[in-house]
């Protein structure tokens, strides 16, 4: 399969130049092999029993081969993680020494130095809708960031598009299969983290079943802050033997660790007169395709409004997915400019934003998402009262929506099809 260039890739370019060890952390099948193999001399992959037989018995090997070194699936042989950290410490000035990649974090309890101030972790999750090669972007978030953006551009994406999208996965393996080979792809991958991964990474599921029908629970409350409670009766109905909130909450805390479960946090401004606001995370799993499996939801059901809704504003489970492909593209895009992605969600519920990009100097770019092709006033009056409480450190302000036309409003709001946007 001919390598197609990820957002990563120039991020990783620059990082390298004056770092000595990176580590790329995402889940299985997001395309961390590939983008490590492509710039290491020598490749160490741990998931070959030979290769990794050889590291556990000379942690050396790693800094005695010729680099840069990239060593694939690190946390099955942890303490490579301190022998590269140790080598850092010995020569710190060797940038684009050790590249690193790992499908799980460090388990909890875990002795192992934190490699913070010489190991630099970046997130790779599946492909955006840029990295995908459907459209061109036109609109850039790095430029909306700076209040330089320019809102043009036209798409011929519509709404049954963007379902496919979501269908089709930003897994680079198996986006490209046959739908019927796809769908089984994806199943297996939801069945290898039950049963092979988790217990991989030292976690034993007693209940595989509770957790299958956990992680469907969880996958329907896509783009929503449901209380993990409600997520846990909804996964057990009529069983009442229910597992502990300890043991559930256990399973929740290993597949965040796994990646699969990548909830976005509640935006809590710093030295900011916003009050009231929750601080509830917004629940998203790495790649919208594994929800609409799990709920066993399809291209014409979808489009049909089949699929509970998990929050009123989303308006209906397709939305969510929505939100949720939304969400997955402008995190890749954030992480570009090394910014940070949350919600914005008040109390009582009355004024709420489904992203928000923000950088270390607290400049602000807020995004709305709709799936409608057809944007109005009530579609963007948390955005203007964003800008009134924010001010000038609302750097620009955009709904994504499903439409054909990128433009800006006379209010100032940008409105922008979610397959124009781009890095």
């Amino acid at each position: 399969m001919r390598y197609k260039p990820r957002v990563i890739d120039t991020v990783l370019d620059d990082v390298l130049g004056g770092i000595a060890a990176v580590t790329l952390e995402g889940a299985k099948g997001v395309g961390k092999t590939a983008t490590g193999n492509r710039r290491a001399r020598t490749v160490l992959s741990l998931t070959d029993p030979q290769i990794r037989a050889i590291v556990h018995g000379d942690y050396n090997m790693v800094v005695n081969a010729e680099p840069p070194v990239f060593i694939d699936e690190w946390q099955l042989e942890p303490h490579v993680w301190d022998r590269v950290r140790a080598a850092v410490d010995e020569d710190p000035l060797a940038a684009g020494r050790f590249l690193l990649a790992g499908s799980a974090g460090v388990a909890p309890g875990a002795r192992l130095h934190s490699g913070a101030g010489r190991i630099i972790r970046l997130a790779m999750r599946p492909m955006s809708l840029s990295e995908r090669g459907i459209q061109e972007p036109t609109v850039s978030l790095r430029d909306l960031h700076a209040g330089t953006a320019t809102i043009a551009g036209t798409t011929r994406l519509a709404l049954r598009d963007y379902v496919e999208e979501i269908l089709s996965s930003g897994f680079p393996g198996i986006r490209s299969l046959e739908a019927r080979y796809r769908d089984r792809q994806l199943d297996g991958y939801l069945t290898r983290i039950v049963d092979h991964d988790l217990t991989e990474n030292g976690v034993t599921v007693r209940r595989p079943a509770t957790l299958r029908a956990w992680l469907r629970a969880y996958g329907a409350a896509t783009a929503s802050t449901t209380d993990y409670t409600k997520i846990l009766d909804a996964a057990t109905v009529g069983e009442p033997d229910k597992p502990a909130r300890a043991t559930v909450d256990g399973y929740r805390e290993h597949l965040t660790r796994l990646f699969i479960l990548d909830p976005v946090e509640a935006w809590i401004p710093t030295f900011a007169p916003l009050k009231r606001l929750t601080v509830s995370p917004k629940h998203h799993l790495v790649d919208p395709a594994l929800a609409a499996r799990m709920v066993g939801v399809g291209a014409h059901g979808l489009l049909m409004g089949e699929g509970a809704v998990p929050t009123p504003s989303t308006g209906t489970w397709l939305g969510a997915l929505f939100e949720s492909l939304a969400v997955q593209s402008v995190r890749t895009y954030a992480d570009a400019i090394d910014a940070r992605v949350g919600h914005l969600r008040t109390k009582n519920g009355d004024r709420e934003i489904d992203i928000i990009v923000e950088t270390d100097d607290r400049n602000l770019v807020a995004l709305e998402v709709k799936l409608s092709d057809n944007i109005g006033d009530d579609d963007v009056k948390h955005l203007r009262w964003l800008k009134q409480q924010v001010g000038p450190r609302l750097m620009d302000a955009a709904v994504l929506s499903t439409g054909q036309r990128a433009y800006r409003r006379k209010d100032g709001i940008a409105v922008i099809p979610l397959a124009l946007l781009g890095p």
